[in-house]
């Protein structure tokens, strides 16, 4: 037995290595790094039930920068929980890495999502009694690598605010300093869940540049989640939701840099 173990070992790391070079082909020349496929979801029954997604469906290529908008109740943000592995459909498929998640056991989904995945969302969640370093190290220990941390917050401009605790920065710092955690695990993937949508437009309009940096210059994979349409001429692409669909995908050959944006 410990044989025909051994014997078929290869082929079975064949098998499991196959999926995850069929999950990066090309498509127009862009590598797909995650591919949703029908997704449903519906909460509640009877009359009483809510069709969260119908049928979506979507690639998302390697350093693009996604736009998914639309308005309360449209099901952008119940597609961002699924993407991060944060929620199950109750049918359909997402396939990242060779990976479909349904099929992962919860450690395996819960090591998805500390290492694959970057969540910035609208609150903070940031802790108080932790500088902005610290907050950043915490994730920085998922990465094995403790020099990133200093290295993130410079990124995000927030170099000279290492040792500042939350109430003492403002909220646009502070939001700046929730992306430095999701970056310093280096996720193949950050998911940002109206990350403007607690900030004045000033504040803001700081954010996008910053996530906008992270897709131009260092090749990151963005998607952000929004009913700020403005934010759709910044991206790559946009994507129209409405009652659990998407009714529009718009390439943009030329983004607007967040810069110039006005809204």
């Amino acid at each position: 037995m410990a044989g025909n173990k051994k014997k078929n070992a290869p082929a079975a790391e064949a098998r499991e290595a196959a999926p995850a070079a069929e999950n990066k082909r090309e498509t127009g020349g862009r590598s797909v790094i995650l591919s949703a496929k029908d997704l449903c979801k519906t909460y509640g029954r009877g009359e009483a039930a809510v069709h969260a997604l119908d049928k979506v469906s979507l690639d998302i290529y390697e350093g693009e920068l996604l736009a998914i908008l639309g308005s309360s109740g449209s099901g952008k943000s119940t597609l961002l929980n699924m993407l991060g592995g944060m929620d199950q459909p109750d049918s359909g498929s997402i396939t990242i890495g060779g990976r479909e998640l349904s099929s992962l056991r919860d450690r395996e989904l819960t090591r998805y999502r500390r290492e694959d995945v970057g969540f910035v969302f609208q609150s903070f969640n940031l802790i108080a009694e932790l500088t902005a370093r610290e907050n950043v190290a915490m994730t920085a220990d998922i990465s094995q690598d403790k020099g990133i941390v200093r290295d993130m917050l410079e990124l995000v401009g927030l170099g000279a605010k290492l040792d500042s605790y939350p109430t003492q920065m403002s909220g646009g710092e502070q939001q700046r300093v929730s992306i430095a955690r999701a970056l310093a695990k280096n996720p193949r993937l950050l998911l940002c869940d109206e990350p403007t949508g607690a900030l004045d437009y000033e504040t803001g309009k700081q954010i996008l540049i910053a996530l906008e940096k992270l897709v131009r210059e260092r090749g990151k994979t963005v998607v952000i989640v929004t009913h700020t349409q403005e934010i759709g001429r910044m991206a790559d692409r946009s994507i129209r939701m409405r009652s659990g669909r998407i009714i529009d995908q718009t390439e943009n050959p030329e983004p607007v840099s967040a810069e110039l944006m006005e809204w």
